[in-house]
């Protein structure tokens, strides 16, 4: 585990956290912009000086009651900001040895070539950066951080200073080290969705406290948490390719013993594990099981509790009618009015419909 307690009073803020998350898979940091993610960033880089303690396991980083505070550049991690913050007078190559020449040779555990191969920039390694575009920028970026040989890579919104379409072209790429490297990952966004589609782990943060922490997908499913109210309320699948259907251009996978029809995964052969995300905005419910339909995911659940907003409803369904069948659950935001009509109530054995063009 890596655990930190962390305290500092600004004038107009103040940060206050007790932390503890895995040091594996990536920890999402989320919240609104000003709520603290980035200070923690820092004070566990040790660029910001907060009071408290820092700990990977038995190494401890900074221990207040003991004096103990070990300097950014002995702590083994890199870091990755918004901008690229390249060496203009060098190369690409040249940016990657400058980081391979940080590392203390103990900690290197991935070779330069195969950051090079992960982040596929290859074909860069002799542009000056000022040529580059802003995803080709942050992906050298990141394997120069990764050059390093860290223990540990923090990531302060990577990709918030990417359009949409240099956003879609990275973060691939960031999915890849997911899968390939056993490397622990600090990332900081205000952005659910590329929470939802990298992290492992979620910290909710707000006004300079944690709201929530734990696994993503236990997180995303509950109600009582400020994401249940965002329009990007859902549910995270971790599911298997079960087959693909080319000439519709749709996949089946498979999880907890049910299926999925999704929008096609191509890179993904069956076997292969993908993530897909389940919005509540695209489910509906209906009580009995409709007949001729265009929808393709038709699921029996059961209605555990109902959130009631001014317009809308928000239902958190139980997959399966029969409560051993599944074990897992469903997001559906309805209207107020269509939940009246229904007359539903906790407990209801109903029927949940979701769009398969409106699942990736």
């Amino acid at each position: 585990m890596i655990e930190a307690t962390l305290r500092l009073q600004r004038r107009d803020f103040r940060l206050d956290v007790a932390l503890a998350f895995p040091a594996h898979g990536i920890t999402a940091l989320v919240g609104p912009s000003g709520c603290g993610k980035t200070t923690v960033l820092r004070a566990l880089a040790g660029l910001e000086r907060a009071s408290g303690r820092i700990a990977w396991g038995a190494e401890v980083w900074q221990d207040d009651a003991t004096g103990c505070f070990v300097p950014t550049h002995r702590r083994p991690l890199g870091y990755v900001i918004q901008e690229a913050a390249l060496f203009p007078h060098l190369d690409v190559r040249g940016n990657l040895h400058y980081g391979r020449q940080r590392s203390d040779g103990e900690s290197g555990r991935i070779s330069l070539d195969a950051v090079v191969d992960l982040l596929g920039i290859g074909h860069l390694q002799s542009r000056r950066t000022a040529t580059l575009s802003g995803g080709e920028r942050q992906r050298v970026a990141i394997a120069r951080a990764l050059a390093t040989g860290p223990r540990l890579l923090l990531m302060d919104e990577p990709l918030a200073a990417l359009d949409a379409a240099r956003k879609a072209e990275i973060l691939p790429y960031l999915e890849r080290l997911h899968r390939e490297l056993a490397l622990p990952v600090v990332y900081v966004t205000h952005a659910m969705d590329e929470a939802a589609r990298l992290a492992d782990h979620l910290v909710l943060m707000r006004d300079g406290q944690v709201e929530a922490a734990g696994p993503l997908a236990e997180l995303m499913a509950r109600t009582d948490l400020p994401l249940s109210r965002q329009d990007d309320a859902g549910v995270v699948i971790e599911a298997q390719v079960v087959e693909h259907d080319r000439p519709h251009g749709m996949t089946r996978i498979g999880f907890h013993g049910t299926s999925l029809w999704v929008g096609e995964a191509a890179a993904a052969p069956p076997g292969e594990r993908v993530r897909a995300r389940v919005l509540a905005r695209d489910v509906s419910v209906t009580r009995q099981r409709p007949g001729e339909t265009s929808i393709l995911n038709v699921l029996p659940v059961v209605l555990e509790s109902v959130q009631r907003e001014r317009t809308t409803a928000l239902l958190r369904l139980r997959v399966g009618h029969d409560a051993s069948e599944h074990d897992w659950t469903l997001l559906a935001r309805i209207t107020s009015r269509s939940f009246d009509t229904l007359d539903l109530q906790p407990g209801d054995a109903l029927h949940a419909q979701i769009k398969g063009v409106a699942l990736m």
